[in-house]
């Protein structure tokens, strides 16, 4: 059984606009200390990491780097080196920047109802927030996951989840447009959007999870209210229906000092 815990300050435990993301749709922080080129590389290096961009899958070129992060080319040529440096991509003359990074470990294997059991408490035990909430052509790594073409529509739910009144998570979520008349802004502050599916009568059928460690950017430490750089958990969860087809895409960032993953192993 997987099951996500909150922890309070006391011990107690209890059973990112776009940027929150992570998206290369926005543009680096310029006030910060950290060169553009390595914001850039951060981000390409965090959706490697996390499965958004899997192996084989290209990465954006120079000039689509340049245009989307208002950057110049030589900024976005030196986050594609240290991508490259660090082993994620292989660059080739003619062919573009193809992601070589492969994850080292098996994934481990979990009932889907009990998993979601599990989500579904969670998520009534919080409160959430909903920032924003809308309909937007669907990035290329977005419509991958969705098994959608770039640029068809979904829908996108921005949500900051709260814990005994102090920020415990930024989430962000996209469905399919055919989902969308079903996840409403009222909707999604009073229940998880996992619910809002299952009630508009999808059956689910499994889900794939990636969890990881990053650093908070300028965003996530306003909207989570920690220090700057401080460790983060991502989480990137797609789920799908009985037929294998994707009803949503989530990626979720968790202050680590009051959430934890907690797995029961059992024969």
């Amino acid at each position: 059984m997987i099951r996500a815990a909150a922890t309070a300050a006391g011990g107690l435990t209890i059973r990112r606009r776009t940027k929150g993301a992570r998206h290369l749709t926005d543009e680096p922080d310029r006030a910060a200390a950290i060169p553009l080129y390595h914001q850039i590389f951060l981000r390409l290096r965090d959706e490697v990491l996390a499965g958004l961009r899997p192996f084989g899958s290209t990465v954006p070129t120079e000039m689509e780097l340049a245009q989307s992060c208002a950057v110049s080319r030589i900024t976005a040529r030196r986050a594609l080196a240290e991508l490259a440096a660090h082993g994620l991509v292989a660059r080739r003359r003619r062919v573009g920047t193809t992601v070589v990074y492969r994850p080292p470990a098996k994934p481990i294997e979990a009932k889907m109802d009990q998993a979601v059991d599990s989500l579904l408490g969670f998520g009534r035990s919080t409160r959430v927030r909903v920032l924003a909430l809308k309909r937007e052509r669907a990035q290329s790594w977005v419509a991958e996951s969705l098994r959608l073409a770039a640029g068809d529509p979904v829908l996108r739910a921005e949500r900051v989840r709260y814990l005994e009144g102090e920020p415990l998570g930024y989430v962000v979520s996209y469905v399919p447009a055919a989902l969308a008349s079903h996840v409403t802004r009222r909707g999604l502050a009073r229940q998880p959007i996992l619910a809002l599916i299952q009630e508009a009568g999808y059956r689910l059928g499994k889900a794939s999870q990636v969890v990881a460690a990053t650093l908070a950017d300028p965003l996530l430490c306003r909207t989570l209210q920690v220090e700057p750089r401080s460790a983060v958990l991502r989480i990137t969860r797609a789920v799908f229906d009985a037929a294998d087809r994707p009803l949503l895409l989530t990626i979720a960032h968790y202050r680590s000092d009051r959430y934890q993953l907690r797995l029961d192993l059992q024969h």
